[in-house]
C-alpha cells in the first residue's frame, strides 16, 4: 500500500469541481457488465471544463447500484491518470457479478489560478 502524500495549497485558491457520471446501463442492451463473466472493466474520461494548477485529489463514489440479487456483489470504482484537466474514472468488477447500471459520483479538489496571480518569466 501506498503511503499518503500530503497535498499543500499556498495561498492561492482552491477549487471544487463535482460531478456525476452514469457508467453504463447494460441491462438494457445485454452489455457485459450484465451477460458477462470474469474480469470486466468500463472506463470513461473525465474533462474539467477548467483546468486545475496541478493534478487536483479526486474522491469517487457510487450513487446507484443496480446488481442483480443472485450472484455475488463485487465493485472497484476509482480514479486513474489523473492530470491537471481530466482523469478516467474507472469500474471493474469480476467473477460471476451481474451489474444491470452504476452512476458514480466525483469530487475534485486542487489549487486553481486566481485573478491576483501574475505570470513572471
Amino acid at each position: 500500500m501506498r503511503k499518503p502524500k500530503m497535498k499543500r495549497m499556498g495561498a492561492n485558491s482552491l477549487g471544487i469541481l463535482q460531478g456525476t457520471r452514469v457508467l453504463f446501463s447494460d441491462f438494457a442492451t445485454d452489455g457485459p457488465m450484465w451477460t458477462g463473466n470474469g474480469d470486466r472493466e468500463s472506463r470513461f474520461h473525465i474533462a474539467f471544463p477548467d483546468p486545475f494548477r496541478a493534478p487536483p485529489a479526486v474522491m469517487v463514489g457510487i450513487s446507484l447500484w443496480d446488481m442483480d440479487h443472485r450472484t455475488n456483489m463485487r465493485a472497484d470504482l476509482t480514479a486513474e491518470n489523473i492530470t491537471e484537466t481530466g482523469f478516467h474514472l474507472v469500474f471493474r468488477t469480476w467473477g460471476d457479478t451481474r451489474i444491470a447500471r452504476i452512476r458514480a459520483d466525483w469530487t475534485a479538489l486542487g489549487p486553481i489560478r486566481d485573478d491576483d496571480d501574475w505570470d513572471i518569466a
